[in-house]
């Protein structure tokens, strides 16, 4: 009786482990809400070595593909005892923004993994002080990308400045350029938002 207790319970110890979890995960493009379909998926799960020296070990758990909405939805028997790395497979096109690689779960957390993205399009910077009065004028600029990103690092320049910059890879979306003008002592605050298309160009200009 006791060999059949200690088996019962062993049994219920190892089916406790391991709990049945349907995770779904998409991948979008972040601006405009499109799924990316057929975007590879590959889950790996992580334990720890019984002997306790040699770390952790990998072993690929799942793999599988988004469908036509985006979506992959992966019904497994997950261990809670073990961490799972979750990677989005490579993008067909260039991208300018991916939120990432990679997410960490495990049993217990959020079941929704979500990898967004965004192609990249193309900006112009031109700045030209116009009415210049002297090396005391000042212009500070930054830009904001408005599906999640935060400010740029802001620039303050000095007297008559003039710039004339390349065209540069940013995500494709809705970007916000604020700058603050500095002359005779006054500041005045501007901003402007435009949209920049997949693979577009826009010529940011800024006169003062």
């Amino acid at each position: 009786m006791p060999n059949k207790t200690f088996y019962i319970l062993f049994v219920l110890l190892l089916f406790s482990c391991n709990k049945k979890e349907t995770l779904k995960i998409s991948v979008k493009n972040v601006v405009t809400g499109e799924p990316v379909a057929g975007n590879h998926i590959s889950i790996v799960e992580i334990f720890n070595v019984s002997d306790g020296v040699s770390g952790s070990k990998t072993k690929q758990f799942y793999s599988g593909q988004t469908n036509s909405e985006g979506v992959l939805f992966v019904t497994e028997k997950f261990n809670k005892n073990r961490r799972y790395e979750i990677f989005v497979g490579k993008f067909p096109e260039k991208h300018c923004y991916l939120n990432s690689m990679g997410h960490t779960w495990y049993v217990g957390a959020n079941t929704e993994i979500n990898f967004e993205y965004a192609p990249c399009a193309y900006l112009k910077l031109k700045i030209e002080n116009v009415d210049c009065i002297d090396a005391n004028d000042q212009i500070f600029y930054r830009r904001q990308w408005l599906h999640g990103e935060n400010y740029s690092n802001g620039v303050t320049q000095y007297g008559c400045f003039y710039f004339d910059g390349d065209y540069f890879s940013v995500p494709m979306g809705s970007h916000r350029y604020e700058w603050i003008v500095t002359k005779n002592g006054v500041s005045l605050n501007y901003d402007t938002t435009f949209y920049i298309s997949e693979g577009g160009a826009y010529d940011m200009v800024i006169e003062y």
